[in-house]
Formats: structure tokens, sequence, C-alpha cells
């Protein structure tokens, strides 16, 4: 059954919230530059999360592990620079906020103050929670990430679906508790069984946006690249590409070398 949709002039942790309890899905994905950004916005995408997914889309490495914090906020700024509407979530890169809260707050502090961002995100439950309190004692707001955390790769030795045994399970449904107990205004929930997700979902009041996660959770999210099809190397079961534009990206490139190359670009009404 569809809901109405209220009109959101400014989307902020608060609206979120509202629309868990209106039953309004909450839209995320991904960016990383201005004007992807200014794209998405102008859609009405509630939220921008400028991921650390940039390690892979941008930079081309083959995990989240090795971008930097100043790279975040590199990234996040031109997000941000682009935005009128939606809210912008960055996350804290591997090794900002794990072992020191005290270092966890001044990543943090960097992110809003140097790139204007509304938010900051956290992988991980009770292993963080001093530095998940300490950025929240500090006024600003954290978004959490359960089940899959792909900054933990090293450990887990696969991306595979998490959770599927009662013991993790159980312990994610504990770490989730937690996190709203602490503050945190939403969770992102990463490949976990969708029984699973949406008993999660059922048991917060505030949202779960999911990534592999089933239908029944508050919202979901994807890699703006994968869902466009700028990617096409990555194919897991929860992605639907709702364009190929590898294929026609490559096209576009192969007529213009193709114009160039034969003087038919420029034309007579395309010089001065």
């Amino acid at each position: 059954m569809s809901v109405a949709k209220k009109e959101y002039k400014r989307v902020t942790v608060k609206s979120l919230v509202e629309m868990k309890r209106n039953g309004e899905k909450i839209s995320m994905l991904t960016a990383y530059d201005y004007t992807m950004a200014k794209i998405l916005d102008n859609a009405n995408i509630d939220v921008l999360l400028v991921g650390d997914s940039a390690s892979n889309v941008m930079a081309g490495h083959e995990t989240t592990v090795p971008i930097t914090l100043n790279e975040m906020i590199y990234h996040a700024g031109s997000v941000v620079r682009a935005i009128q509407r939606c809210l912008v979530v960055v996350d804290l890169p591997f090794g900002s906020y794990q072992s020191d809260p005290k270092e966890a707050l001044r990543s943090a502090i960097r992110i809003l103050k140097e790139s204007g961002a509304h938010s900051v995100k956290l992988e991980g439950g009770k292993e963080i929670k001093d530095s998940i309190k300490r950025i929240l004692n500090a006024g600003i707001p954290v978004m959490g990430h359960l089940g899959l955390t792909p900054q933990s790769i090293y450990k887990f030795g696969t991306y595979t679906v998490r959770a599927k045994e009662d013991e993790e399970a159980e312990k994610l449904k504990k770490d989730a508790k937690l996190l709203e107990k602490l503050g945190c205004f939403a969770i992102v929930l990463e490949k976990v069984p969708a029984k699973l997700a949406q008993e999660v979902a059922e048991s917060l009041t505030i949202p779960v946006i999911g990534i592999g996660a089933g239908s029944g959770v508050d919202g979901q999210v994807l890699v703006t690249h994968d869902m466009l099809g700028m990617t096409h190397e990555f194919n897991p079961r929860f992605l639907r590409r709702y364009l190929n534009l590898y294929d026609d990206m490559t096209k576009a490139f192969e007529n213009y070398i193709t114009d160039v190359k034969s003087v038919d670009f420029p034309n007579d009404d395309e010089q001065y």
C-alpha cells in the first residue's frame, strides 16, 4: 500500500524518524562529487551517503580500507556544495574511530567543520560504543551500520551474508538496540537475512535502511554507480540496475572518437 509523501524543503535527522513513523520509505544513494550530487538532490533523494565506497568506485582500490580522512572530507565537501534539500551522511573511514574515542571525535568534527556535512556513519556495535557516545555528546548526529561491515573485510575474509546463524543474529539485534539507546538517528543493515532485518526494524523507533536486507526495513540504499550500470563487474542479488550506462557511455565515446578522426566534429555550426 502506498503512503502519501510529506514534502520536505530540507531533510533532517528528525525528518527520517518522522518518515518511519508515517510509514514512508526512505530513499538513500551514494554521492562523491558535485555534479552527481546536484542531479540526485534535484531528483528529491532523501539522503546522500558520502560512502567510503569512494575507495572502490572513485579510486579503484579493492576494499574500502585505504581511503583517508582527508579524502573523505574532499568528497564530502564536493557533495555538500551541490545540495539544497537532502541530508548528507559521511562515512568515518577505517582507522579514524575504532581504537580511540577522542580520535573518533576529532575525525567527526573535522568532517562537519571542513565539509559542511550533516552527520557521520560508523561501522560496528558494542565494540565502538565509546566512540559513538563521544561523538554524540558533542552534538554530532550518528548513523550506525551493522551486518556486513566492509571495513572489517580482512577479519571476515568474505562479503557473504552476515547473521545467518543464531549467535550472530542475536548479537546484531542487541547491537541495534544499543545503537538506538546510545542515540543514533538511524542504522544501515547490510547483507543480512530479510526476516532478521524486518524484525530489527520493527523493534526500533529509529529508521533502519537496508542494502541487501529485504523490503521489510524503513528505506533502501545502493551505490549510485552500481544502480546506474556504470559498473558492470559487481552483480550481487540485491542490486537492481536502473540504467546500463556502461554500454551507453562506451558507445558515446566511440562515436566521439570516430567523429573526431573523420573530421565530422566539429561541423560548421559547432565553431566560431
